[in-house]
């Protein structure tokens, strides 16, 4: 039939599915991609599955059942204020993740339009930049979290801005020097020679080469927003009661650590495992994108 499209194997279609397959092959035999992606999932499961579902009503609190040890009811046993930790546990899932999703997203945002622009520009602007930067990265995110709270009150909130202002620094110098790497390269001079502007050859050839390390840093990220999540409400500077976070579980853990040591450990260990599971993402997307170590897999 004259009319028919027959898809070989040098058409679009049949070329870039290529790349995708050949990435979750590798992926699915990289030892430390396979199990962090699976620790990260249970987080995200966790997260989904208290929006719709909990054993017990988080924000109830039942003196009398207080410190009840594992059972049916309380698979985890109940805390000092008789709420079920398993339920604590869910809910505090969604609070560390959305906190670590935004503040990641921050730093992200604004620390690669920050960086590219370092990198297209020099000069003073580049110096301006870079300089700014130096001055947020010496303001670690427990100290501006601080600063916050003085001045508007700990909460979720301060704990997110926080955290993304620390996070926006970090962006800037790794974007700044890999977009520099790329900007050195044969094909973006050819670029220029071609009558392309700045902006164009930022978007069009500088980012995309540059996705693959930024992904990766921001896996990293996630994880420190994690961590720093977590201290800020251990610290009374984050997500604030009735509101279960990890931070907070540890924070009232704290006195009864000798009556009731489970308490500290079941949040304890619910942060170890998102942060090794994002920890061990991020060493699997190193291997898997930077083309060097992919071919020698």
């Amino acid at each position: 039939m004259s009319g028919a499209t027959t898809v070989t194997a040098d058409t679009p279609t049949a070329t870039s599915r290529r790349p995708a397959a050949g990435f979750w092959r590798r992926a699915l035999r990289h030892r430390s991609f396979v199990l962090g992606g699976t620790l990260v999932l249970l987080v995200f499961v966790a997260a989904l599955v208290s929006f719709v579902w909990t054993p017990w009503s988080p924000y109830d609190i039942d003196m009398a059942a207080k410190l009840k040890p594992p059972s049916a009811a309380h698979w985890l046993g109940t805390d000092a204020f008789g709420r079920d930790v398993v339920s604590l546990l869910l809910v505090g899932a969604r609070s560390t993740i959305l906190v670590g999703v935004i503040a990641v997203g921050i730093g992200l945002s604004f620390g690669v339009c920050l960086g590219l622009t370092a990198a297209a520009r020099k000069g003073w602007v580049a110096e301006l930049i870079m300089r700014m930067s130096d001055f947020t990265f010496a303001f670690p995110a427990i100290l501006s979290a601080i600063m916050l709270a003085a001045a508007f009150g700990p909460g979720m909130v301060t704990s997110i801005i926080a955290i993304g202002i620390f996070q926006i620094p970090i962006f800037v110098r790794i974007t700044r020097g890999s977009a520099n790497a790329v900007w050195a390269r044969e094909f973006v001079l050819a670029a220029r020679a071609s009558g392309k502007g700045t902006l164009r050859i930022t978007i069009e050839h500088v980012l995309p080469n540059i996705l693959s390390v930024l992904i990766v840093q921001a896996t990293i990220q996630f994880a420190l927003a994690i961590l720093a999540e977590a201290a800020l409400s251990y610290l009374g500077l984050g997500t604030q009661p009735p509101q279960p976070s990890w931070g907070r579980m540890l924070n009232d853990a704290q006195t009864l650590l000798f009556e009731e040591p489970s308490l500290a450990v079941y949040p304890g260990a619910a942060i170890a495992i998102a942060v090794l599971g994002l920890n061990l993402l991020g060493d699997g997307l190193r291997d898997l994108l930077d083309p060097r170590l992919a071919r020698e897999r």
